[in-house]
């Protein structure tokens, strides 16, 4: 059996970061969505977890940071193509997200990123193994 990823980050508005991660084209499950809670299907094994505030303080038992300020983590998602890392982040550009850092061009790899609206750090990139370094 394949190990699922579950992320989970905290949103200060549950259907605002709904719409936002629905924009980038990721499916939400509503089995495992309620009224504090949505899982967003990245693919088949990677999951994002919005969480509201206070159901995500409940589950730790430290201080939650703001994302905004502070530098939680940085998640980073493959792509199949530089275009697919561009249309991505327009995507999250269009529904409220903004960029996190200026896109970054190795000949081999091609990365840029965005920050939802809550601030949380996605990194996308592009490797192309034809092109890699020997």
């Amino acid at each position: 059996m394949s190990r699922k990823i579950f992320v989970n980050i905290a949103v200060k508005d549950l259907e605002k970061s709904k719409a936002f991660y629905s924009g980038l084209g990721f499916s939400s499950n509503p089995q495992f969505t309620d009224a504090t809670a949505a899982a967003m299907v990245i693919s088949d094994d990677i999951y994002v977890m919005l969480l509201t505030q206070e159901k995500f303080e409940s589950f730790s038992p430290h201080p939650m940071s703001d994302a905004n300020k502070q530098t939680e983590v940085l998640l980073c998602l493959s792509c199949d193509s530089r275009a697919e890392v561009d249309t991505t982040v327009k995507r999250a550009l269009t529904h409220g997200g903004t960029v996190y850092r200026e896109p970054m061009d190795y000949g081999f790899m091609y990365g840029h990123s965005f920050k939802d609206p809550d601030g949380h750090a996605w990194e996308l990139a592009y490797m192309d193994p034809a092109a890699m370094p020997g």
